[in-house]
């Protein structure tokens, strides 16, 4: 395995750590309840952090596959959780998800960054960490 791809899950291992830190931040220092979404989101992403932890300890670049999967199935899940906060056709037709709101903002820095905002930025360095992960692997094996 080349540095660049351990480096890589390195990389891929602290965003999920960071982002699975971060909700549990908000949750559980600033008792934000979260939301339906909020909790698939959480779902897709705290797994990573075990997952990609081990593969960087192993050096198992074969990861990549499942992460991206995970990424894929959370970046939607995030791009859709904010699409319901910022769009105003999915804001207003927004199903009700439980005792929290998935439209609710708890935050909205800049007047875009929201705590799904944050997630689908996260899943996207994932995901895209990943795709770099199995093209730099399949090279190394030609």
């Amino acid at each position: 395995m080349s540095k660049k791809v351990e480096y890589s899950l390195l990389f891929m291992w602290i965003v999920s750590l960071f982002a699975t830190l971060g909700s549990l931040y908000f949750s559980e220092v600033m008792k934000y309840e979260p939301c339906t979404f909020c909790w698939y989101q959480r779902i897709l992403m705290y797994p990573l952090v075990l997952i990609i932890g081990i593969a960087y300890i192993q050096r198992n670049a074969k990861i990549a596959a499942t992460t991206l999967v995970f990424s894929i199935i959370g970046a939607c899940t995030a791009l859709y959780h904010y699409g319901m906060q910022k769009v105003p056709f999915l804001h207003d037709n927004a199903a009700a998800c439980g005792r929290v709101p998935c439209t609710g903002e708890y935050m909205n820095w800049f007047g875009f960054v929201t705590i799904p905002f944050l997630s689908l930025v996260a899943f996207i360095l994932i995901l895209g960490t990943s795709i770099y992960i199995l093209k730099a692997s399949k090279k190394e094996n030609n």
